[in-house]
């Protein structure tokens, strides 16, 4: 077939055979191979093996039978937490997600014409300082992660200090992102101990060159923090107290305000948004009043307007798109509007109660399953402090091949700590949410049961065979 013919049966095809030359030449790469030979062919999708001559149709089936072949978390008994978590989407999220009016609309720079997407801002900041107890909050956060980055930046411009001081016992993947953002703005950046699964208050060293000190609500390991003594130690010691918190756990647990936090972070993930292989999500960041001109982002007002009726508009956009481009506070550009929309949804559909009995659920269930597994011979909780919907546990075999085995039994059971936290060796973070049925806890705990048998009866077998093949 001609490059003619190509384009003429295929024209949803983007570029020519031609204009992909030119590009690869302009990159100095004489193939697409050696475009991308850098990339390890592990990591490379392999191509489907695809029988030629099909029609749509049949091409339509085969690939779903491809596809039937994957197993999905929503397929297996799913434990796996640390910082994302499968929850139940209410219908009525997707439904109105899927409108036109929210699921197209792009940055409200005419308020004349984008009232409803202002409207949904405005609320979603309401929402967020009613679940935080805080005052104030924005709505042009990513994700999480960078949430926390750009409150730790804040509070450096608040306080003209220069170290930043994070527990160890937040989540591992949210300090990788605020360890650039210090890097790149020549800022200190610094961990505190925990001891138990809880940062480590008497050990806490809080200098005056500390800008803030940041930790998580509940913890990475599902710990309950003692946010009023620390931040007692951080306020006394002239440094902000930063809160990373889980919106869910709020629905049962006293708001981070109440305990004077300064910033308040999270994930919009948990509240209306799925996994999607890891995204998109939003994040939210919520303040005291008296910090609102250091807030990132932009935040959304309601005002009235020439014939006294309630109107909302974007104010105080401390972002480099805007007039006051050198005094900006964040080059944060975007909010993920769709996504923070998905978490309003879920908490007003929801309600108060609603979160409340599900927090509560998901505490029921996680203490019922760790009394259960700690009773399994060789398997102990890592920590004695108070947990929330996650907890960590040990075992006497490694963690990595007991989740393989697990995972053959369709059971996901949890995170490998391993990873990051090298002297966690087997250790397992395992999460419990609403989604996880009574019958999904007997599941896994019948799955654990069998494989720590099974892998110590096969130890046994081993030593057994070593004493007689060394002639004891």
């Amino acid at each position: 077939m001609t490059e003619t013919e190509a384009n003429q049966n295929f024209p949803y095809l983007p570029h020519t055979d031609a204009e992909r030359r030119e590009m690869l030449k302009t990159i100095g790469v004489e193939t697409f191979e050696q475009l991308v030979k850098h990339i390890p062919q592990k990591l490379r999708a392999k191509e489907l093996k695809l029988r030629s001559g099909l029609s749509e149709q049949e091409l339509s089936i085969e690939i779903q039978g491809i596809a039937n072949r994957n197993k999905p978390a929503s397929k297996q008994a799913s434990f796996l937490g640390g910082g994302a978590y499968r929850r139940y989407v209410p219908a009525i999220v997707p439904t109105l997600l899927s409108r036109g009016e929210f699921a197209t609309a792009y940055t409200p720079y005419q308020p004349e014409v984008a009232q409803g997407t202002l409207q949904a801002i405005y609320e979603f900041q309401t929402a967020i300082c009613l679940l935080t107890g805080m005052e104030v909050a924005n709505a042009s956060m990513y994700d999480g992660p960078t949430a926390l980055a750009e409150a730790c930046l804040m509070s450096s411009r608040l306080s003209t200090k220069e170290k930043i001081l994070v527990s160890a016992s937040v989540n591992p993947e949210y300090k990788e992102v605020v360890k650039t953002y210090c890097d790149a703005c020549g800022l200190k950046y610094e961990e505190a101990s925990f001891e138990d699964g809880a940062t480590n208050l008497k050990a806490l060293t809080i200098d005056s060159e500390t800008s803030c000190v940041v930790m998580q609500y509940p913890n990475y390991f599902g710990i309950l923090e003692d946010l009023e003594g620390l931040g007692k130690k951080a306020h006394d010691a002239g440094a902000h107290m930063i809160v990373v918190a889980e919106p869910i756990s709020l629905g049962l647990l006293t708001a981070p305000g109440d305990f004077g936090a300064d910033i308040v972070v999270g994930d919009a993930q948990p509240c209306g948004n799925s996994l999607s292989f890891g995204g998109p999500s939003a994040g939210f960041m919520a303040t005291k009043r008296e910090f609102i001109r250091q807030l990132p982002g932009r935040l959304c007002g309601v005002t009235v307007d020439n014939r006294g009726q309630r109107a909302f508009t974007l104010t105080l956009q401390t972002r480099e798109q805007h007039i006051r481009r050198a005094k900006a506070t964040s080059n944060i550009c975007t909010n993920q509007a769709l996504n923070a929309l998905a978490m309003l949804i879920y908490i007003v559909s929801v309600g108060p109660k609603g979160l409340e009995e599900l927090a509560n659920i998901s505490l029921q269930r996680a203490h019922n399953l760790k009394e259960r597994l700690t009773a399994i011979e060789g398997v102990s909780a890592a920590f004695g402090e108070p947990n929330f919907s996650e907890f960590v546990i040990k075992t006497t075999l490694p963690s990595a091949k007991i989740l393989e085995e697990l995972k053959s039994q369709g059971v996901l059971g949890g995170l490998d700590l391993t990873q990051f936290f090298p002297e966690l060796q087997n250790h397992i973070l395992v999460s419990v949410t609403e989604m996880n049925s009574p019958e999904d806890l007997n599941r896994y705990v019948a799955a654990l049961e069998s494989v720590v048998k099974g892998q110590a009866k096969a130890g046994s077998g081993n030593q057994t065979k070593e004493k007689v093949a060394s002639g004891h």
